[in-house]
């Protein structure tokens, strides 16, 4: 039995046109803070060292369960969420999905700005930035291989429906769905971020969760990529607090953050009500 998505997810005004200039605002906010095309999670560049060894690195093939088949409940779920959000394009939601999409240090790092109330950035907090890069490189090989293992179909795959960056949609079209790489790199972030700045755990778990939530509604990800995502970011995570240097590296991180505290005014943008919105109207 598949499960019924409530009508008002999608009829909450916050989602259509019933906020023109909070959509305004945030699609200029979006575009001053990501100059550069979204891009597939974790690109291929030059070879760098991660904080794991061939001895640590996790095997998400082994620990994850395969994504669902076609026929099956879990399949009718994906299906499911997949039309239901496609009724979102034009919308804020639709707006923020598409700015969550870019994974550049600097516009992964100003996405988390309200839930932390700081202006990260990796000019402000260049240490931070430095361990998210670092992460980045150490997630690579696990989400690569299952991404490879599976080469799972993007749910936009033989049909016209719309994404929210419709440039990516041939180059995402060669790349295996499951798990998502960005709810991945993002729910990864917010750990960090959590451990780091604890008082404001709370608000930078959700923001972690409504940015995988962004590639269900972007139509680039099946829900159970997302929810795969979240797992495999959680046990990359868990494995490199195995590593002593990330654990010193998240020390240089902690004294950074307080020290941008005291001198750094709390971040404040239009972005902000859409991702509280956005959090209270999941499409999980």
């Amino acid at each position: 039995m598949t499960r019924s998505r409530p009508a008002a997810l999608f009829a909450h005004p916050a989602w259509g046109l019933g906020l023109p200039l909070l959509a305004g605002l945030f699609a200029a906010a979006a575009l001053a803070s990501t100059p550069c095309p979204a891009a597939d999670p974790l690109e291929p560049t030059t070879p760098e060292t991660g904080y794991f060894t061939p001895a640590t690195q996790p095997d998400a093939t082994a620990y994850l369960p395969p994504p669902p088949q076609p026929g099956t409940v879990r399949q009718a779920n994906d299906d499911q969420a997949f039309a239901a959000t496609r009724a979102l394009r034009g919308s804020p939601r639709w707006a923020l999905a598409t700015a969550d999409a870019d994974l550049h240090e600097n516009a992964l790092l100003h996405s988390f700005s309200c839930a932390a109330s700081l202006p990260l950035s990796t000019r402000n907090a260049p240490k931070l930035s430095a361990i998210i890069h670092k992460m980045d490189v150490s997630e690579i090989a696990d989400m690569r291989q299952s991404k490879a293992y599976w080469h799972r179909p993007r749910p936009f795959i033989g049909n016209s429906q719309p994404i929210c960056t419709e440039k990516d949609r041939a180059h995402l079209a060669t790349s295996g769905a499951y798990p998502s790489g960005h709810t991945m790199l993002g729910w990864s972030t917010a750990l960090v971020l959590a451990e780091l700045l604890p008082d404001r755990a709370t608000q930078i778990l959700q923001r972690g969760r409504v940015f995988g939530e962004s590639r269900i509604i972007c139509g680039v990800h099946w829900e159970s990529d997302v929810q795969a995502g979240y797992m495999l970011g959680s046990a990359e995570i868990a494995a490199l607090h195995g590593s002593p240097a990330f654990r010193a590296d998240m020390d240089t991180a902690r004294t950074e953050l307080a020290a941008l505290r005291g001198k750094a005014p709390t971040a404040a943008t239009p972005s902000c009500a859409l991702e509280q919105e956005a959090a209270s109207h999941s499409p999980l």
